[in-house]
């Protein structure tokens, strides 16, 4: 895919890490760090491995980026992705969206991921992600599913899509039903009351519409754990309902952005609904057996880790896209590598953003950066008019489509 410009003008400005005060210089000189600390505590590891994550922090601290190393399985493709041009340049001097992914492959590098030995394919990550999975929180919510269940189908249908939904806020839970979201969003889409809160632009009427008649969907997910069992309840929806013919599940072919699902999340989360008796089991039973029937497939593309928008997919996968009927995109990274990690005017409609996706998309996100676009312009100016905080908060969420 060719990156165009919109009605022949400059594209808005990319998000950089380095503006004083901003989200992505929090990210970059305060998560991370942070970050580095909590895997270096979480596993037993090695001198040599605690010193590669000492360098690394230190090289994030006050450093510039560092190559990866020569023998490196990837380091072809992260030259082709930029890594040569932006060796030797600080963290923060970076576009934050080619930073903060080249952070995760070097931290996985650091801990010996890709190497040989021991340690290798051991996620970093596995037990926060395991511990979220375990939690009380996601018992209730299973259980939540058995009184789904029995709503009238537009209710349920309303329900499992809003949990997917609002399952990427802040990386943490989900809610089964409208009310118990963060703010009620109301039938039309509105804030939900308070500016800042709520599903701030919903286009569900497509999206079913789209869905209506669907034989095959692309599915993209996004973090592992409780984000990724809503996820899996509504495309137990798409299949179960015979709304869609196939659903292909996208992932990640290793741990990236700390909780970003892989295939053995999926497993987990499988596993965890099957356990979990009543409907959930119910749902973990079908999805099994849309796996091993064929019409549930899963695809870990190597570019589902690459620091690049959408719009440089490579042909492969943009083949894979175009023989779909529709495009579901979960969460906040799965949209910013959609639109282009920029400072749009909120207002921008999310059709030209996305302008050249290969089929019909979607986005279900929960706003938890800059890059916003496709608000009605009053709701953009209400939001705007308490500052930016707004699109980080991580209280607004959106239900977006294109094509």
């Amino acid at each position: 895919m060719a990156e165009t410009s919109l009605d022949g003008g400059d594209r808005a400005p990319v998000v950089m890490g380095g503006e004083p005060g901003s989200y992505a210089r929090s990210v970059l000189t305060e998560r991370h760090p942070a970050l580095i600390s909590r895997v270096r505590d979480a596993h037993p590891y090695t001198p040599a491995q605690r010193g590669r994550l000492d360098l690394l922090l230190e090289e994030t601290a006050s450093g510039t980026v560092q190559p990866l190393r020569p023998e490196a399985h990837d380091r072809g493709a992260w030259a082709a992705w930029g890594m040569d041009e932006h060796t030797g340049v600080p963290w923060t001097g970076l576009p934050f969206l080619w930073a903060e992914s080249y952070f995760y492959r070097r931290l996985l590098g650091a801990v010996g991921y890709f190497a040989p030995g021991p340690w290798q394919g051991v996620d970093p990550f596995e037990p926060s992600k395991s511990a979220e999975l375990h939690s009380s929180d996601a018992d209730e919510e299973m259980q939540a599913l058995d009184t789904v269940a029995l709503l009238p189908s537009e209710e349920r249908d309303r329900a499992l899509l809003l949990s997917s939904v609002w399952g990427n806020r802040a990386d943490l839970g989900f809610a089964l039903s409208e009310r118990e979201g963060p703010a009620d969003p109301g039938a039309d889409g509105g804030t939900g009351g308070a500016a800042g809160e709520g599903l701030v632009a919903d286009e569900s009427g497509r999206l079913w519409e789209l869905l209506g008649d669907a034989e095959r969907v692309c599915f993209v997910a996004d973090n592992a754990a409780r984000e990724l069992l809503p996820d899996l309840a509504l495309i137990d929806l798409l299949l179960a309902s015979r709304r869609v013919g196939s659903v292909v599940l996208h992932i990640k072919p290793h741990p990236y952005f700390v909780s970003d699902a892989t295939m053995a999340d999926v497993l987990a989360a499988l596993r965890r609904l099957r356990e979990a008796g009543g409907e959930a089991a119910a749902c973990g039973g079908r999805l099994r057996e849309a796996l091993r029937g064929g019409a549930l497939t899963v695809r870990a593309h190597p570019f589902s880790c690459a620091p690049l928008p959408y719009s440089a997919m490579p042909e492969d996968l943009e083949a894979d896209f175009t023989g779909s009927s529709l495009t579901v995109l979960k969460g906040d990274l799965n949209y910013r590598r959609l639109v282009g990690d920029r400072w749009w005017d909120p207002a921008t409609p999310f059709a030209e953003a996305a302008g050249g996706f290969p089929s019909p998309v979607a986005a279900l996100r929960t706003v938890k950066s800059d890059t916003v676009t496709g608000l009605d312009p009053v709701v953009a100016a209400e939001l705007e008019a308490g500052g930016i905080g707004w699109r980080t908060s991580g209280r607004c969420a959106v239900v977006q489509v294109a094509g």
